[in-house]
């Protein structure tokens, strides 16, 4: 079963709670929901309109993570045919709790939501205007993992690779309406899959000066993109994809 939607989580230790929230809505525009679970833990991020994909979690021990939440109509069938392609099934509590082949922590939840946000619109101090959104979480593979990996979620989500030779990232094949990329990226170092956000903008410049203005640092510059510390202390990519379905990169 693919997934009918892709939701990320970001999960932040107690200490880092309340920036890590203040931060994100800020950064998306999204309003946060009334806090769930029997400590308070979760909450979601609410756009102003379309169904959310993004919500937080308050960890009690451990550092900060991204897990995808994969929204299906059958959990059990779509648990078990996930540890048929090398996934392990860690708990099972109304949602079922997965990890990758290399260790990237996800669930299988109930589906519902179907309508993708529009990207933001921003008015820097100029009255200049640009669009911006989450919309990827790259998938951060150490070479060990890498074959595995990439076979694994592009056989869970029925989204194609596209891997090449000459490149570190293999993105999966996103079909049209959902929320959320996904970009295997393959890095040097050992240990396990962890996961990043990646936002998609109209002017990388002005969203990052956005971005620092609300507690960011930059700490890298690519081709096409801009790595970030989050206040939270979760690296983050301002990247040149545009954040509009319909337009595609120059």
């Amino acid at each position: 079963q693919a997934p009918l939607w892709v939701t990320a989580f970001l999960d932040s230790p107690a200490d880092d709670w309340d920036a890590s929230r203040e931060f994100w809505t800020a950064v998306t525009g999204y309003r946060l929901s009334a806090a769930r679970g029997e400590h308070g833990d979760f909450q979601t991020l609410l756009p102003p309109e379309g169904d959310a994909y993004l919500r937080v979690q308050r960890l009690h021990e451990g550092a900060p993570r991204i897990h995808l939440d994969l929204h299906v109509p059958d959990l059990r069938e779509s648990a078990d045919r996930a540890v048929a392609l090398g996934a392990v099934e860690v708990a099972a509590q109304g949602h079922i709790v997965m990890a990758s082949p290399g260790g990237l922590p996800f669930c299988f939840v109930a589906a519902g939501e179907s309508r993708r946000p529009a990207a933001a619109t921003w008015t820097a101090p100029g009255g200049a205007t640009h669009r911006s959104r989450v919309d990827q979480v790259a998938l951060d593979i150490p070479a060990e993992h890498w074959p595995a990996e990439v076979a694994f979620w592009a056989a869970l989500t029925g989204w194609p690779a596209r891997e090449r030779s000459d490149s570190e990232f293999a993105p999966l094949h996103r079909p049209t309406g959902q929320p959320i990329r996904l970009l295997p990226q393959r890095l040097g170092a050992a240990g396990q899959v962890r996961g990043h956000l990646d936002l998609s903008c109209t002017d990388r410049a002005a969203e990052t000066a956005r971005h620092v203005g609300l507690g960011a640092v930059v700490v890298g510059e690519g081709a096409r993109w801009t790595v970030l510390l989050a206040p939270d202390g979760r690296r983050y990519c301002i990247t040149d994809r545009f954040p509009d379905a319909a337009q595609s990169p120059a």
